[in-house]
């Protein structure tokens, strides 16, 4: 089996996918920009072959690498990134290829937030009000229907980049004067924390696990405000949440693959859609399921994918938490770190610098935190929030 990985080195975690694809007897032919000798040794050791190319956005030179692996191995099986930045680009190469997953036709389902809004609707479930407004004058005609605030996002975008709260008729003029040349999309503003339904598919579509995180600062307000982040998993799945995540895989027609579907809990408890993301969650969310449930979901996927019997997942028995800090001029990590550990070493897991390209979103400074208590998470993430 030929399991071509996009990018196998970054971000450094992915790394352990290729390390179980290769313990199950998997061919994993590596493909990305970084040198050879840079990678990490034990990623070094689970790849069949690298294929270096000098840029990864040059699709001509990732169609000749994906050509040779063919010449060289035979039909490829797997096309694959897991990587939000690179999924359009793993649709063109497995049409091109004949390779199973999402191809070409699937994109605008999967990366446009109207045609989201759409098939959320189709699954019965409730969204935001919202268009796409090319002009001013279809932004005003909206907001006369909904009111400000409004929130404003590319329709065709990666997290919360270039994403605004719009709460009155100057901001509107100025995002119209200033706005980057893309299609956006503009949406009432819902009040709310983020609640997540996440998991892994199996090849028929049936979800084999499921996990949950509830943010209690939206990443575009983490983004724009320059805020800290907070966000930690439920041991048990609300109903409701569970009812709309499976509507919403099914819906998707998300199979043998992971994902990430976000949506706002009000303050009144209704639950609105509000995103698909056919990947695992960023930054460490997915090792965040390891530590809560004792496993190893990079087997698991591993196992799925060579045809084996993935077994049961364990009942989630810790509330883990992350806890993101942003760098601020008095910002001491150091003095931080120290203090965190002595108070609440017991229960941090791991704690460490995250990579720039994850800052806005998450801070320049994490620790994931673990217990069977919530209360004791809570506590200790409240705890480095003040000091930080």
């Amino acid at each position: 089996m030929n399991y071509v990985f996009i990018s196998p080195h970054f971000p450094t975690n992915y790394k352990q996918f290729a390390i179980a694809l290769k313990k199950e007897g998997v061919n994993v032919l590596g493909l990305g920009s970084e040198p050879y000798d840079s990678l990490a040794q034990d990623l070094r050791d689970s790849l069949t072959e690298y294929y270096r190319v000098d840029d990864m956005e040059d699709y001509d030179q990732m169609v000749r690498a994906c050509g040779y692996f063919t010449f060289k191995y035979g039909k490829l099986d797997y096309i694959e990134s897991h990587n939000e930045y690179w999924i359009e680009q793993d649709a063109r190469l497995r049409t091109d290829f004949n390779v199973d997953g999402f191809k070409n036709h699937h994109i605008p389902s999967i990366k446009m937030k109207s045609k989201m809004k759409q098939h959320f609707k189709n699954a019965g479930i409730p969204v935001a009000r919202g268009k796409v407004i090319p002009t001013i004058e279809d932004a005003k005609g909206f907001i006369k229907e909904v009111g400000f605030p409004v929130c404003a996002k590319p329709d065709n975008g990666v997290g919360a980049a270039n994403t605004y709260k719009i709460k009155n008729d100057d901001e509107l003029e100025s995002f119209y004067a200033t706005k980057p040349s893309t299609e956006y999309i503009m949406e009432e503003f819902i009040t709310g924390e983020i609640h997540t339904f996440d998991g892994l598919a199996d090849k028929d579509g049936n979800i084999v696990f499921m996990n949950s995180f509830i943010f209690e600062t939206g990443v575009m307000e983490t983004v724009n405000d320059g805020l800290n982040q907070f966000y930690y998993n439920q041991k048990e799945i609300p109903s409701d949440l569970k009812e709309f995540g499976i509507k919403a895989v099914k819906e998707f027609g998300l199979k043998e693959r992971f994902f990430h579907i976000e949506f706002f809990r009000t303050p009144e408890g209704k639950l609105i859609a509000l995103e698909v993301n056919v990947r695992p969650p960023g930054g460490l969310s997915i090792d965040m399921f390891n530590y809560a449930n004792d496993m190893d979901i990079f087997h698991k996927y591993a196992l799925m994918v060579s045809g084996k019997d993935i077994g049961d997942f364990p009942k989630t028995r810790y509330y883990c938490g992350f806890v993101g800090i942003k760098k601020k001029i008095d910002t001491d990590f150091d003095w931080v770190r120290n203090l965190a550990h002595e108070n609440h070493g017991h229960i941090i897991v791991t704690d460490g610098p995250i990579s720039s390209i994850f800052s806005a979103a998450l801070g320049d400074y994490s620790y994931i935190l673990r217990s069977e208590s919530f209360d004791e998470v809570k506590e200790a993430a409240e705890f480095i929030l003040s000091n930080s």
